[in-house]
């Protein structure tokens, strides 16, 4: 088999993606069931169907492209990923999976192979939390890790619920429809950049994930007393944007307290109201993420947390209200995929180094359902989220070089 990964088509097609954006080049904005979310949906299954991929729908939209192997009933192997982007994004994260993935079967097609199972590319909703303040929502649901209850009580920031959303985008069916069976996929496989910096530091092309990191992701309420900037004085403020930045610090230290590299806290949003300058805050609501690769020692930083925010509410007579959205369980990714990306990156002299990812990706929801791993890519000074995200030509040709190798050794 001679594998060719046609580098200036899949590069056109990442560009052509890029151009369904709410905000101006190079930044890329695509919220999920916008009209400009919409159309590059479209714009995918017309590539797929283009493909000669057999091409579906489900009630969520998440959006599943088949080549249908010699044994229809076989587990299938999945690959894919994302192709939502948060405000000011870039164009690399998630859509590497998504055209890394189909550019993967068209080489496998072009070479003459045949696969028994069949080899889906799935394009899930709504991986970043950005409209419904919950990540991974298109795999969660596959999973069966959110209820419908849960689901049906998202809103965005007008109120407008889920249902209503995915409706109006012209997702039909009901959402008890879309959760996977049991041994849907025989494996998943995720192709991604890598959001980090450590493959560019060790100058090594590829790195083969060996855990999945999760958040416990907090909402927290801080409510003080307002008043005039002039009117009241030091001693009779209870000032919860003061009591906040507290927290904000102490979170810092929580995460730093854990001794561990893998442990992280972040604080991502700080919603100060009324948000006038001659008027003291007299409420604050923090979005905490706290994120590691072993489960204790998370839940021990999220514990440091409510101690400290007990303490900070007695001292600032504030009150502090926390709300827990989500406590992921991280995962490890299946040693069967590990040994096959490995064995795919030493048939062609690839070096490749093991990683933990330390982002969370619709993979650590599959893993519930079905083995996964994941492929990883660099991306310049590990950036990401930000309009100069990059990924090489060159890497991103050798990561669907690698993956199409893998898909068709997990699929004979």
């Amino acid at each position: 088999m001679s594998l060719v990964v046609n580098q200036n088509r899949l590069l056109a097609q990442i560009d052509a993606l890029a151009s369904f954006s709410d905000a101006e080049p190079p930044a890329v904005t695509r919220i999920v069931f916008t009209p400009t979310d919409l159309r590059a949906r479209a714009w995918i299954k017309v590539q797929c169907e283009a493909a000669g991929l057999a091409v579906r729908q489900d009630a969520v939209g998440n959006i599943f492209a088949r080549w249908i192997g010699s044994d229809p009933q076989a587990p299938v192997i999945g690959t894919g990923s994302h192709i939502d982007a948060i405000p000011n994004a870039g164009k690399y994260d998630g859509v590497v999976g998504v055209l890394g993935g189909l550019e993967a079967i068209r080489a496998l097609r072009e070479s003459g192979f045949r696969p028994r199972h069949s080899i889906e590319v799935l394009v899930f909703t709504s991986e970043e939390p950005t409209r419904f303040g919950i990540g991974c929502l298109g795999s969660r649901l596959l999973a069966g890790s959110l209820s419908l209850e849960a689901a049906g009580k998202l809103r965005d920031k007008d109120g407008q619920t889920l249902d209503e959303a995915r409706r109006n985008a012209g997702c039909e069916g009901k959402l008890d429809q879309v959760k996977l069976p049991d041994g849907y996929y025989e494996a998943f496989i995720e192709l991604h950049i890598e959001q980090g910096p450590q493959l560019e530091r060790q100058q090594i092309p590829l790195g083969i994930v060996t855990k999945i990191a999760a958040p416990a992701s907090l909402r927290v309420l801080v409510e003080g007393s307002g008043g005039h900037a002039g009117g009241v004085l030091m001693p009779d403020r209870r000032d919860s944007l003061c009591a906040a930045a507290e927290m904000i610090l102490a979170i810092e230290k929580a995460a730093r307290a854990s001794g561990a590299i893998d442990t992280v806290a972040t604080v991502g949003i700080c919603d100060v109201f009324p948000g006038a300058v001659n008027s003291i805050p007299s409420r604050v609501q923090l979005s905490v993420d706290i994120r590691d690769t072993e489960l204790r020692r998370r839940d021990d930083v999220k514990q440091a947390i409510e101690t400290a925010c007990r303490s900070i509410a007695a001292e600032r007579q504030v009150s502090i209200t926390i709300d827990l959205l989500n406590a992921d369980a991280p995962t490890d990714c299946a040693p069967a995929i590990i040994g096959a990306l490995s064995q795919s990156c030493r048939k062609r002299k690839f070096q490749f180094l093991p990683l933990v990812s330390r982002a969370y990706h619709d993979s650590l929801f599959i893993s519930r359902i079905a083995p996964v791993g994941m492929l990883f890519i660099p991306c310049r000074n590990g950036y990401s989220h930000r309009p100069d995200e990059y990924a090489s030509p060159e890497d991103i040709v050798r990561g669907s070089l690698v993956l199409a190798e893998t898909l068709a050794t997990l699929s004979e």
